[in-house]
C-alpha cells in the first residue's frame, strides 16, 4: 500500500510492555507476534526509539529484535532510525498465500489425527465467537478470531519445525489481513468452510481436513485481487 502510517502503540494488539530478561529475545516475540495478530499495516513507519519506549527498555534490544525481523523479512529497515512494514502488492500476497496453502493444508491433515477431544473443544469455542463476529463494527474481533482459529489448527499438527514455518508466513499475512478486513466490499466470512474443518478433525480425515482449511485460504484471494485492481486503476 502507499500509505504510510506511523506506530500506534494504542493499536498494538499483542504489543505488551515485556519484563526483564533476555530483552532483545522478549522484544523479538512481541514483534513478531504483533505482526502476526495484525497490530500493523502494510506500509506502516516504525521508529526505533518509540519501540523501545514502548518494551521500557533502551535501544539496544528494540533495534536487534527489529533487525532479527529484518533477516526473516518481517519488517524492512529504510534508515538508521525507521522500519518498514513490507507493502502489500500483488505478487507478494500471491507467494505467501500458495505457500500457506502448502504448509497449513499439510498441518491440518496431520492434526486430524494428533488431536483430542479437549483440542476440539478450545477450536469449537474460537469458532463459535467468529460466527458471531459476522456483524458491522466487528471486524477487529473477526480479524483476530480467524487467525486464533488458524493458529488452534496448525499447532494440533505438534510438528515444531512445520509451525514454525507457517508463522514466518503468518508474519507477512497478519498484516496484509488488516487490508482484507477493512475492505468495505467484504464478502467471504469462512465461518462454514470453520465448520466443515471441525467436522473433519471430529473425524480424524486428514485429507477432508486438508482440502477443507486450504479452501479457506483460497476462498479470500479474489477481495485481495480486486483491492490490487482498484490500486492499480488509481494509480
Amino acid at each position: 500500500m502507499s500509505e504510510t502510517r506511523h506506530l500506534s502503540i494504542a493499536s498494538g494488539a499483542g504489543m505488551k510492555p515485556i519484563a526483564s530478561g533476555s530483552l532483545s529475545a522478549r522484544a523479538y516475540e512481541a514483534m513478531r507476534q504483533g505482526l502476526i495478530e495484525g497490530a500493523f499495516h502494510p506500509g506502516q513507519r516504525l521508529i526505533l526509539q518509540d519501540l523501545a519506549n514502548h518494551f521500557g527498555t533502551s535501544i539496544t534490544p528494540a533495534r536487534e529484535a527489529a533487525m532479527r525481523l529484518v533477516s526473516e523479512g518481517g519488517l524492512e529497515l529504510r534508515s538508521g532510525r525507521f522500519l518498514h512494514v513490507p507493502g502489500m502488492d500483488r505478487n507478494r500476497y500471491l507467494e505467501v498465500r500458495a505457500m500457506r496453502i502448502e504448509l497449513e493444508g499439510l498441518a491440518a491433515r496431520m492434526a486430524a489425527s494428533a488431536c483430542t477431544a479437549s483440542d476440539l473443544m478450545e477450536l469449537r469455542e474460537i469458532q463459535d465467537r467468529y460466527a458471531a463476529s459476522d456483524a458491522p463494527g466487528q471486524a477487529a474481533e473477526a480479524a483476530l478470531l480467524n487467525r486464533r482459529f488458524h493458529a488452534g489448527v496448525y499447532k494440533l499438527s505438534r510438528m515444531p519445525l512445520l509451525i514454525g514455518h507457517i508463522e514466518q508466513l503468518w508474519v507477512a499475512m497478519g498484516p496484509m489481513l488488516n487490508v482484507f478486513y477493512d475492505l468495505s466490499e467484504r464478502r467471504y466470512f469462512g465461518a462454514e468452510v470453520h465448520e466443515a474443518v471441525l467436522a473433519a478433525l471430529a473425524a480424524g480425515d486428514g485429507a477432508a481436513a486438508e482440502l477443507q482449511i486450504q479452501t479457506d485460504i483460497a476462498n479470500g484471494t479474489s477481495s485481495f485481487l480486486q483491492h490490487f485492481d482498484q490500486l492499480s486503476e488509481g494509480s
